[in-house]
């Protein structure tokens, strides 16, 4: 069992900001210590300040990690904790049983505001991007709790750049520093561009400027010997391409008896990007397969790592589909199975991993293998970071490998280039707040 005693510097530092800034932000890397540096920032006030704290994370992380992590340290196994999740019936049980520490997923913030569970010393938000868009519930519902300390944890808080700020902020500071409307944040900072259809952020560092105020950044590379990470771009030449651009020109398209459709641009673009995977859903709900050439690209891949554990990031779940019948011994990770198949993995047990792109947040699986195979891309830039941070974090000791089947002259380029740019934007924010906050 860990004490106190083997907190690294940086996981003080954390800790000794949390107590000073009662209400602020850590963007910190993965593999520094997020968690444990929030509970035992806990430990300090408990019973002194405050006598409860409430940790709200993604569903899998809030289940399977916080409790865990409490019973793993020394200064924090005493904490009593109770679940907040499940059916109904379990949720007020377990909002009513007396423990030191909450825990519960994002999405039942709705629901213990309008049952009255609201009210904390602490309130701790683990992948506080969950809660970056302004018109959310969620987020309007955690508007109204109230706690002396808020605390916001995330790797990837502005996974579309500057303008996701705006909402966590404003859960520290309720808009004292970037105004209480998010008009007031876009007025001040940006700039529409009408033919892009978004805004453009025109002041970069200003904005990291203020919030260095009270968001702490800290990168992995930072303070951890990390091993290399290989990018690795694979494109995959589509058969029948004139069909897909047909496709992509009107709209519909028909493949053998099938006739497939798409209402408007956003179903277009979902199913173009099926489509460069080799599989396109009907209406119906069903999937029309295509062509294989992603998966034959995937087998040679395979077949050239041979012996090594690799990890599969898929979209659809036609991928997965599609992907098992190709590969028989695939096994696919859920919150469901988590535990085991987590396990087994990392004992080498498991040789083709599947997990679906928006749900890998919370594992460790880098003990069990370096290569990620990336079936299908995944706009969102805090899932992709954060899938490819499962294998290259700490504990890991060989160089990560990072294939990406990118089908040629189609919207996977198109989707490649622009979750480039995301990621560009929010490392010039973050390398700027970092900045200050050396020098602050």
């Amino acid at each position: 069992m860990r004490i106190a005693s083997d907190l690294h510097p940086y996981q003080q530092r954390a800790i000794e900001y949390v107590l000073n800034k009662k209400r602020c932000g850590l963007r910190l890397g993965m593999g520094l210590g997020k968690t444990i540096s929030s509970l035992t920032a806990f430990t300090k006030i408990h019973n002194i300040e405050v006598k409860k704290v409430l940790i709200i994370a993604p569903l899998n992380v809030a289940k399977n990690v916080w409790h865990n992590e409490l019973l793993e340290w020394e200064h924090t196994k005493h904490l009593t904790y109770s679940i907040i999740c499940g059916n109904e019936e379990e949720r007020i049980a377990a909002a009513n049983k007396e423990a030191d520490v909450y825990i519960t997923n994002q999405e039942n913030i709705v629901w213990m505001l309008k049952n009255k569970y609201s009210k904390y010393g602490m309130i701790v938000v683990d992948e506080s991007s969950g809660f970056k868009h302004f018109k959310a519930k969620r987020f309007i519902a955690l508007c109204k709790f109230t706690s002396k300390y808020m605390v916001l944890l995330s790797g990837t808080p502005a996974p579309n750049g500057e303008i996701d700020m705006w909402s966590q902020q404003y859960l520290i500071d309720q808009g004292a520093m970037f105004g209480k409307k998010i008009s007031h944040f876009r007025s001040a900072f940006f700039e529409y561009i009408e033919r892009k259809h978004r805004y453009v952020c025109k002041y970069p560092k200003l904005i990291a400027t203020k919030l260095a105020e009270n968001w702490l950044s800290m990168s992995a590379a930072d303070y951890l010997d990390l091993p290399d990470k290989i990018i690795n771009i694979v494109k995959v030449k589509i058969d029948n391409h004139h069909i897909y651009k047909e496709f992509e020109k009107e709209y519909y398209i028909k493949i053998e008896d099938e006739e497939l459709t798409a209402t408007n641009a956003a179903v277009l673009y979902s199913k173009l990007l099926q489509y460069c995977n080799g599989a396109v859903y009907n209406e119906n709900g069903d999937y029309v397969e295509i062509h294989s050439n992603k998966l034959d690209m995937m087998e040679e891949l395979v077949n050239g790592h041979e012996g090594e554990s690799i990890l599969v990031a898929f979209k659809f779940k036609s991928d997965e589909d599609r992907i098992k019948k190709r590969f028989k011994d695939a096994v696919t990770i859920t919150s469901k199975n988590v535990n085991k198949i987590q396990d087994d993995w990392n004992n080498g047990k498991i040789k083709l991993l599947l997990c679906n792109s928006g749900s890998a947040k919370g594992l460790n699986l880098q003990k069990g293998g370096r290569i990620i195979i990336w079936f299908g891309l995944d706009i969102n830039a805090e899932n992709y970071l954060q899938f490819n941070d499962r294998l290259h974090r700490q504990g890991q000791i060989k160089p990560v490998i990072i294939h990406h089947l990118v089908a040629s002259n189609c919207k996977d380029e198109h989707l490649m280039k622009a979750l480039n740019q995301k990621i560009v934007t929010q490392d010039n924010l973050f390398k700027m707040m970092r900045y200050k906050c050396k020098n602050s």
